[in-house]
């Protein structure tokens, strides 16, 4: 996931780090790269406290990886923000602008890509793995049967993600969510 999210964050970051003014041209390649790295630490930092599962999980509901109020792109804006002005010199309102301009582009095309069927490039486990690093992502995995109906995952249509769900998707889909199931299942 790490190589989408930079090139999410490379083909995002013209309007808000090469085309800035306020980022100095021999240092684009350097925030754009701390940016890819710091947006998957905090993300990582999210998904390992408590309700954090819950936080991601709602990335993936409507637009709210795209909403600079959501509390997961504020936390990753923020700290983004805090960490070019350190780590680079940039004035806090320079950093603020370069953060608050990427992050919301990066994160609502990362999610809107997993969540697009169509999109073989980024795919939900990829996304899993990152944030768990590849320890199966226990409280992620609860959000995503919590969230399991916005991925089609609901296969009986009783309004709830259980076992039969789970192996449905598995033996109807190999890829998207009936593939990760399949995965965790141990099916391929």
């Amino acid at each position: 996931m790490f190589e989408q999210l930079t090139d999410l964050v490379k083909q995002f970051g013209a309007d808000a780090v090469v085309n800035n003014p306020a980022v100095p041209n021999e240092q684009n390649d350097a925030v754009l790269e701390h940016a890819s790295g710091n947006i998957l630490d905090t993300l990582k930092n999210i998904a390992s406290q408590e309700g954090g599962a819950d936080l991601i999980g709602s990335l993936f509901q409507g637009n709210n990886a795209e909403d600079g109020s959501n509390p997961v792109v504020q936390q990753i804006t923020n700290q983004l923000s805090g960490s070019l002005g350190e780590k680079f010199g940039l004035s806090a309102d320079d950093a603020s602008g370069v953060a608050g301009s990427l992050i919301p582009k990066v994160l609502g095309s990362l999610i809107g890509g997993a969540k697009d069927p169509n999109n073989s490039s980024i795919q939900i486990t990829d996304i899993i793995g990152a944030l768990t690093n590849g320890n199966g992502g226990g409280g992620i995995m609860d959000a995503i049967s919590k969230y399991g109906g916005m991925f089609g995952l609901d296969q009986d249509g009783d309004g709830q993600v259980g076992m039969s769900d789970a192996v449905s998707a598995v033996t109807k889909n190999s890829g998207g969510l009936g593939g990760l199931l399949g995965k965790l299942f141990g099916k391929k």
